[in-house]
């Protein structure tokens, strides 16, 4: 038999399952840096509470690209880098707006 029909679905399927853990993965980085970035907001900027802030997420984030089967594919670079700095930006958007509104109600 020249085609494995079998081989080429299996092949779908897991590029499919790839996508999907992709997805996942990237709702989990970015949520879990929306506190991280919180705190970075409200620390001196390069401090090591700064370091901290912004380093810490990474063994949670390695471990979920093993766990989710991911690896370490050079095309998933760019959207965990993304996902990482949206959760970060968000976080510390979220201080700036709150630390605004207790300034205006004080």
């Amino acid at each position: 038999q020249l085609i494995d029909c079998n081989h080429s679905k299996n092949t779908y399927f897991s590029l499919m399952d790839s996508y999907a853990n992709l997805l996942i993965v990237l709702a989990l980085v970015f949520i879990l840096n929306i506190p991280f970035g919180y705190w970075r907001q409200g620390v001196k900027k390069f401090s090591i509470y700064w370091f901290l802030a912004v380093h810490l997420p990474i063994p949670v984030v390695v471990y979920l690209r093993l766990h989710f089967e991911l690896g370490f594919q050079w095309w998933t670079y760019p959207f965990m880098i993304f996902s990482f700095f949206m959760g970060q930006w968000t976080g510390a958007r979220i201080r700036k707006k709150r630390d605004a509104k207790n300034q205006g109600e004080e």
